[in-house]
């Protein structure tokens, strides 16, 4: 039996997503997207649901970051050898793009979970020989290139990775749409119901959408418009026209542009956005199809540190695999918690240590921002009153640990970390401020386990959901976040973490807000009262992790949406 044959009988659903966060040293990954999708798979392994993963290879990677003497990205490639995670299949599929049949190479991860189950994750790659040489770089760089570049790889992700699971024997039931970027599949599954046999004769363009959409499940994760892929037909025509008719795709797509948001929403039978304050904001900016609620959650025992797991087996044999024993960590030993987050600490210090030469302090508290560095996830928040920023340091010693990418066309987010930078030289010599470049999926395991104090201050209602602050919570690791995303959910005041202003509050607002508390409740609570911050990390573990779990999302898809 090959190695791909023993997934074809038992395998019924297929989730498509543009970037997969499996293991670090797989670049196949930019941010949050990518590493939800990866901790969806470890679930499906645990859970042994019937799927399979499709995703690009992305041979170079996303970026690796380098920052320069003045604060300044500078964006390299980011390089990985597939043969040495996955096998290469002998199956092979073309699109034809431009005239030219593109050909498609499937590599195999399988990856695999504690319990012996095991999903299948193909990785798509053009680099072959056959290919014409412009055509081997599709599945080169994630979100690389320009927009007829990403629309081949949009191609190559949906229309090619349908031809490649039927290539290879599966008969899939249900297709789930991670993001937008692979509504081209659900268009090409148009033309396998045909509204009759006579009419398809006198009417090429005659198809049974709920056909479609009885198989379809789209999940959106952006509220921001910018994330809403959107390509020109007088562009895209040339690209799809030996792939998919264009007036076919005109009623779903829209008629002005091809809107890929637009034609997984009107090809899905099943739409959630990522959270509950996400799916209001997703139902207002697309009035007329039902959007629901599905939280996103994490992959428990993956982003749990070592001497934090040590305890949760102590407490509940089960725990990674049933994160619901987890409501019981409230009874863990304040003791083992002060310890075993002592231990995490240490291992953050040390990495601060080793990549930036920096040596911070063990005692003093340790707030943590990482995240993609833009506009609306506003990083720059906490300097914007410096010298408040260093009285409250005067009151109580406050250290700062800061890392995460621009997006190479995000030249706001770019001209952000430079200021941070110049941010980081004022305040030297009486507030440590360090940024770690090239934050990863390595990186963050030891920041979200490390810190004291986990802050995320986005511009409502643009925070989708954030998984961040829930892999901090697991590490007992406080939570300082504006009300959007997971955290309006998750927050209970003084108990999970604290609120940064109030709902609805502005931009200065939220400034104002953030300062107060650090300096009225946050910092004299840990110097003064060690004793309630151990209760709260206790209370942060046992009312977060047994809910804002992937085991836990993926048995509400499984149930929700998969079997419908």
């Amino acid at each position: 039996m090959s190695l791909i044959e023993q997934f074809l009988a038992k395998t019924s659903i297929a989730y498509f997503s543009m970037e997969m966060a499996l293991q670090p040293g797989m670049h196949t990954y930019s941010g949050g997207l990518g590493i939800l999708a990866g901790d969806t798979a470890r679930s499906s392994a645990d859970l042994a649901l019937p799927i399979v993963f499709i995703t690009l290879v992305s041979r170079q990677g996303y970026l690796r970051q380098e920052i320069d003497a003045d604060g300044g990205q500078i964006d390299h490639k980011d390089p990985w050898e597939p043969s040495d995670w996955a096998t290469p299949l002998d199956a092979m599929v073309a699109v034809w793009i431009e005239g030219r049949a593109v050909w498609i190479r499937p590599w195999l991860y399988i990856l695999t979970c504690p319990l012996g189950h095991q999903v299948p994750v193909l990785l798509l790659d053009t680099r072959l020989d056959h290919n014409d040489p412009s055509d081997q770089a599709i599945t080169d760089r994630l979100y690389g290139g320009d927009e007829t570049y990403r629309l081949k790889q949009e191609i190559i992700l949906g229309v090619g990775g349908q031809r490649i699971l039927d290539a290879l024997g599966f008969r899939i039931r249900t297709f789930h749409l991670n993001e937008g970027h692979a509504a081209l599949m659900a268009a090409a599954l148009l033309k396998r119901y045909p509204t009759s046999p006579s009419q398809i004769e006198r009417d090429s363009r005659s198809f049974d959408a709920d056909q479609v959409r009885q198989r379809c499940v789209f999940t959106t994760h952006t509220p921001v418009e910018a994330g809403h892929d959107r390509f020109s037909y007088a562009m895209a025509e040339p690209l799809l026209k030996d792939v998919l008719d264009v007036e076919v795709l005109k009623p779903f797509a829209g008629y002005d542009n091809l809107n890929m948001t637009r034609l997984a929403l009107n090809l899905s039978g099943y739409v959630n956005g990522v959270a509950f304050r996400h799916a209001e904001t997703a139902q207002r900016m697309f009035p007329g199809y039902s959007i629901r609620a599905l939280t996103n959650g994490v992959h428990v025992p993956t982003w749990t540190h070592p001497a934090l797991a040590r305890l949760f087996q102590q407490l509940a044999p089960d725990w990674g695999h049933v994160p619901e024993s987890l409501m019981d960590a409230d009874q863990l030993p304040d003791d083992s918690v002060i310890a075993a987050h002592r231990e995490a600490k240490d291992d953050l210090l040390a990495e601060v240590a080793r990549r930036t030469g920096r040596k911070l302090q063990p005692d003093q508290l340790l707030l943590a921002f990482a995240r993609r560095i833009t506009g609306y996830k506003r990083p720059d928040l906490l300097f914007s009153d410096i010298e408040r920023l260093r009285a409250i340091h005067q009151k109580h010693p406050v250290q700062i640990v800061m890392a995460g990418k621009s997006h190479p066309r995000d030249e706001g987010g770019k001209a952000l970390l430079k200021n941070i930078h110049r941010h980081i030289k004022e305040l030297a010599g009486e507030l440590d401020v360090v940024y770690m470049p090239g934050y990863d999926m390595t990186l963050a395991k030891t920041m979200v386990a490390g810190a004291d104090l986990w802050l995320n201050t986005p511009l409502p209602p643009l925070e989708a959901s954030g998984t961040s602050g829930m892999k901090a919570a697991l590490n007992g690791v406080l939570n300082l976040s504006v009300l959007d995303g997971w955290w309006v959910e998750a927050w209970r005041e003084g108990v999970t973490g604290w609120a940064v202003g109030r709902d609805g509050d502005k931009n200065d607002e939220h400034a104002r807000a953030l300062y107060s508390k650090l300096e009225d409740v946050i910092l004299p609570l840990f110097y003064d009262n060690k004793e309630r911050w151990v209760w709260m990390m206790k209370q942060s573990i046992s009312k977060i992790g047994p809910r804002f779990n992937s085991q836990h999302m993926m048995r509400r898809y499984a149930s929700e949406a998969y079997l419908r």
